[in-house]
């Protein structure tokens, strides 16, 4: 498999080069020069393959030879070391849980999968150390911290936004020292991902620095997001309905890789862009004019993002046609107001707590099978445990939730970071390490 550029100016790529690279060296994301066929087998007894065997066969062919067989088998068996539960809310909607690996976020999936691919990379070719650069909003932070932590011949430096992080998402990205740098910007999500995007290209920086993003604008950490729609299909609660899949979307990575996964031949009727007030994409899908906007703060913090990264690679699978976009996506965003009013109505189904991410998803399938009626059933993703936006949470409820064990010694940890202004300040961080 060969990967090229979706700015169309540079060199096609294998696997292990564009996951190196992160970016392609004209700037623009990479993208498979074919979307594989899955077989009809697979899909017709599904039930009977465990979720190592059909995330091997779902990514082997994008993998190729770079990595032998044997190896990604057992880097599948890594990244997918946790559990996936599907919760029932209603008889037609169910909450697929992404939320039970190391830090608590559907993210540690790509984070694991890509760290094991750089770790195999680096075993058969020497290279000089690699810095990953990577913005959050939230919780990609911590995910790459721990899936990189302590990674030999790897440092990470990770950008995000001052005051517009849950706490203990900032605990998760700013405790872990050794290898990981937490830089705090005075600024957005957008503000911090366009820096990661200048110094990408910076040729001062290229000449000196082996740089890689851990984005979901990396191959490795997008294309994994694929395994969830696997799952989601194989323990579906209502096989004998078509089926809808709500995504909370902020980058639109996750998005992205359910469409792959559809375009493979999984057979997923419906997709729901959900997200909040930096509606840029639901705008797009009503209007067929995209246009970026600065993003807003809100309570569901990883999803503020006006100008969504992995959308071009949207537009490139359905060859930018409006139409046939439309035809598997349907968008819908939702106000702090409304977002805690599904928080409450979650809660009140049968006692399911949700974070506002989750209860976006939630309100955006809603929303979708009302207008639908009985032929879909819907499952939408649990992206955070709720112990993440514990305050708004708990205010909404008037619950207190237990934290998890996994999370108490690091919210008894200091805070460490450094705080940058703009880019030439990150230019001289870099540049001074």
């Amino acid at each position: 498999m060969k990967y090229y550029s979706l700015n169309n100016n540079s060199k096609d790529v294998s696997f292990l080069n564009a996951v190196k690279n992160g970016l392609a060296s004209d700037r623009g994301l990479y993208f498979p020069k074919k979307i594989p066929l899955l077989s009809k087998d697979l899909i017709k007894n599904i039930k009977s393959f465990s979720n190592h065997e059909i995330a091997f066969k779902a990514i082997e062919p994008y993998v190729g030879k770079d990595i032998p067989n044997e190896r990604l088998k057992r880097i599948i068996e890594e990244t997918l070391s946790f559990d996936f539960p599907i919760i029932p809310i209603t008889n037609s909607i169910s909450s697929l849980e992404l939320f039970h690996g190391p830090t608590l976020a559907f993210k540690d999936v790509g984070a694991r999968f890509m760290a094991r691919c750089l770790a195999y990379a680096n075993e058969i070719k020497e290279t000089k150390k690699l810095t990953i650069l990577v913005a959050t909003s939230g919780d990609t932070g911590g995910a790459v911290a721990d899936g990189f932590y302590d990674v030999d011949g790897i440092n990470v430096v990770i950008l995000y936004p001052k005051g517009k992080v849950s706490p203990i998402q900032e605990k998760q990205l700013t405790t872990f020292g050794k290898n990981i740098t937490a830089l705090e910007i005075d600024g957005t999500f957008d503000d911090c991902q366009d820096m990661v995007k200048s110094a990408f290209i910076d040729s001062e920086i290229k000449e000196k620095i082996s740089l890689t993003s851990a984005n979901s604008i990396n191959i490795a950490r997008w294309l994994a997001q694929m395994f969830y729609f696997f799952i989601a299909f194989k323990e579906r609660p209502n096989p004998d309905k078509k089926l809808a899949i709500s995504v909370p979307s902020g980058n639109f990575g996750n998005l992205c890789a359910g469409l792959m996964a559809k375009q493979m031949g999984l057979p997923i009727d419906h997709f729901i862009a959900s997200t909040n007030i930096n509606n840029t994409v639901p705008n797009y899908l009503e209007t067929g004019i995209y246009s970026a906007k600065k993003s807003q703060t809100t309570l569901s913090n990883a999803m503020d993002v006006g100008d969504p990264s992995n959308f071009i690679r949207i537009q490139e699978i359905f060859n930018n046609d409006l139409f046939k976009t439309k035809k598997s996506i349907s968008g819908s965003y939702f106000n702090d107001s409304e977002t805690i009013k599904g928080i409450k109505e979650v809660f009140k189904k049968n006692k399911y707590i949700t974070d506002p991410h989750g209860a976006i998803g939630y309100l955006g399938l809603k929303s979708f099978l009302n207008l639908t009626g009985e032929d879909f059933s819907g499952i939408f993703l649990g992206t955070a445990h709720p112990i993440k936006f514990a305050e708004t949470v708990e205010s909404t409820l008037k619950i207190k939730m237990d934290i998890p064990e996994r999370l108490k010694s690091i919210l008894e940890l200091n805070k460490k970071s450094i705080q940058i202004e703009n880019y030439n300040q990150l230019k001289l961080f870099l540049l001074d390490r």
